[in-house]
């Protein structure tokens, strides 16, 4: 019993000290992980701007769109991966750094 107050203890130390859960310094959060699959999906580079994005889609679009043989999923995920890029993009400052 003592073991886990002791850990629940340092997990909330952690987590004041680092402003992130103990587990989520450990590896890619999920955020970081969809945004990678983004702009793989996009064809993207991390620094791509909000025009970039908007092209990207627009050719992604062309290609997966249900009138041209593609399908609706592949329509959702591509619409999805665009917000998350411009949300991110949006999000930036001035300086383009979060």
């Amino acid at each position: 019993m003592k073991f886990l107050f002791l850990a629940a203890l340092a997990c909330l130390a952690v987590r004041l000290l680092a402003g992130r859960w103990p587990w989520e310094l450990w590896g890619p959060n999920a955020r970081e992980a969809a945004e990678k699959r983004a702009l793989n999906l996009l064809g993207l580079r991390a620094d791509a701007g909000y025009d970039e994005v908007i092209e990207a889609h627009r050719r992604l679009m062309l290609k997966v769109h249900p009138d041209r043989g593609g399908t609706n999923d592949a329509v959702h995920e591509a619409n999805a991966a665009r917000d998350l890029l411009l949300a991110r993009i949006s999000n930036r400052g001035p300086d383009g750094r979060g």
